[in-house]
């Protein structure tokens, strides 16, 4: 087992069991892609031990914190049955269920997630990627199943010197899958969907915004960067009477449109815009539009908090746009999926976005990732979604 020294003053994260460890923060040890290793302070103490990548600024994820543990085959069963076994408890009605959330589950670098009878993984992370063969045989025996699809096709993946990598580890069939959520069919495709198939982060969200939606008497709605249109039909749900779609994707609105008619919708109350969302928002506002519901949920501007800064702008454009465009009385639900935009700021920058359109409104809630989406207390830097539902005054 290789020892990994730290400089002295750098164990403290440890031993807040925060499980990174930056390359700036070693003074002595090395190891190979993936390898295990023993983690110590400066004066040879036990910190933990975790998974070692040469080429990462992240150089050391932690596995655990117990000197007596053994990170082998039954470490990887037993926190993958801990993971489950939470989903299970937290009785999510839907079979689209993530079962392990990296880091807020232990197991720093994986992602699982279930659609039905398939688990579609990501192995983001030197460790993981080491741990592969067994932790894919682990899944199928706890859960039952016989088919694991394979999404590591993510830049993350470049950090680590790893290439991307798709296609089933487990198992064969079709890639096109559907799931059931709060009562609607929602069509999806582990192969060749956004993250491993689909937006489970956002379940709850969207059944949020159908409420709200029917509460509210919201009749028509503006869906931006839509994607495969769930808030779409969360609507129409909702009892809207005209939704409007919009995404830069043919093939992610062409998909938009099945689910709303896998739900039994009339396609003459939907619209479809193939078009660049800030684009079409700004001839909307031209041409005089006002909706009564409006969901921007844009990708990932700020891949880290390097990036906040120029994030924060597109942010700002695209909520001043969001609220002109929003009729009094009217519902925002506002996102950014953005790990290095903080809650904090993002509230600022709707804030000032609201200033700039001449647009008061109140904050009816919070919003976060789903429950099976978990931060920890340790490990703040997983609570990447947050968002906003705002009622224009």
């Amino acid at each position: 087992m290789k020892t990994i020294r730290l400089r002295d003053g750098k164990e403290r994260s440890l031993q807040r069991r925060h499980p990174w460890v930056f390359e700036g923060s070693i003074t002595q040890g090395h190891a190979e892609l993936g390898d295990t290793v023993r983690l110590e302070s400066a004066d040879g103490r036990f910190l933990g031990w975790g998974a070692y990548s040469p080429a990462s600024n992240i150089r050391v994820r932690a596995w655990s914190f117990d000197e007596a543990e053994r990170i082998d085959e039954a470490f990887f069963e037993r926190r993958l049955r801990q993971a489950i076994a939470l989903r299970d408890r937290l009785a999510i009605h839907s079979d689209g269920v993530r079962l392990v959330h990296g880091e807020a589950d232990g197991l720093p670098g994986l992602v699982v997630d279930r659609y039905g009878d398939t688990l579609s993984v990501q192995f983001l992370a030197a460790g993981a990627e080491r741990w592969q063969p067994v932790i894919a045989d682990a899944l199928l025996q706890i859960t039952g199943l016989s088919r694991l699809y394979e999404r590591s096709d993510v830049n993350v993946r470049k950090l680590e010197g790893l290439a991307q990598r798709t296609g089933w580890l487990r198992g064969e069939g079709p890639t096109e899958l559907s799931i059931t959520e709060h009562g609607w069919q929602l069509g999806l495709d582990v192969a060749q969907g956004h993250k491993t198939g689909y937006y489970l982060d956002q379940r709850d969200n969207r059944q949020r915004f159908a409420q709200l939606v029917s509460q509210l008497g919201c009749r028509t709605v503006l869906n931006c960067y839509a994607y495969t249109g769930g808030f779409s039909v969360a609507a129409l749900a909702g009892g809207a009477a005209e939704v409007t779609t919009v995404d830069s994707s043919a093939p992610a609105l062409e998909r938009a449109r099945d689910n709303l008619r896998r739900n039994g919708f009339d396609d003459a109350a939907h619209h479809f815009a193939d078009a660049d969302v800030n684009a079409w928002l700004r001839q909307a506002l031209a041409d005089g539009r006002q909706f009564d519901a409006i969901v921007l949920d844009p990708p990932k501007f700020a891949p880290s908090a390097a990036h906040a800064e120029r994030a924060a702008r597109a942010y700002k454009d695209i909520n001043r746009l969001g609220l002109k465009l929003l009729a009094p009385g009217g519902l925002l639900m506002t996102y950014s999926c953005s790990g290095g935009v903080s809650a904090e700021l993002f509230h600022k920058v709707v804030a000032s976005a609201g200033l700039d359109a001449g647009v008061n409104a109140s904050i009816l809630q919070r919003l976060e990732g789903a429950c099976d989406h978990p931060t920890t207390l340790e490990f703040p830097e997983g609570e990447y979604l947050k968002g906003l539902a705002l009622l224009r005054l």
